[in-house]
């Protein structure tokens, strides 16, 4: 009895932390040998290794660790699903997507500059 109240005590010290808040746990291995062996059997000059395929992959969640917590969870969702979709799973491919979103909507939002453009007066 005792046992199992310390236990719940420190369960419930615990900090939990939502699955959203976090990098998702992809399953690059399998692309990693996909594409080395893909390559390879193409006879590719600069065919990736596997180790190589695994140190961006690695590299790419360190920094999607960094920048997960600030991305909008829209653009978190929709470039999981499209990094995760199929058997295929990228970090590299996730972090891609949020960074052009993140660009595109940079440009989308930036302030219409006129100067001595030809248009200035049309607009």
């Amino acid at each position: 009895m005792i046992a199992t109240l310390f236990s719940v005590a420190i369960l419930a010290g615990l900090s939990v932390i939502p699955v959203s808040d976090r990098v998702p746990e992809l399953k690059v291995k399998a692309l990693c040998k996909a594409t080395s062996e893909t390559d390879k059997a193409m006879g590719l000059a600069l065919a990736q290794s596997f180790s190589d395929c695994m140190r961006d992959e690695t590299s790419a969640q360190k920094q999607l660790e960094s920048l997960w917590s600030t991305t909008k969870v829209t653009v978190r969702d929709e470039c999981e699903g499209e990094a995760t979709s199929g058997e295929i799973q990228s970090y590299v491919d996730l972090l891609t997507c949020i960074q052009m979103t993140d660009t595109a909507n940079t440009l989308v939002s930036a302030q219409l500059l006129r100067g001595a453009s030809k248009n200035r007066s049309k607009q």
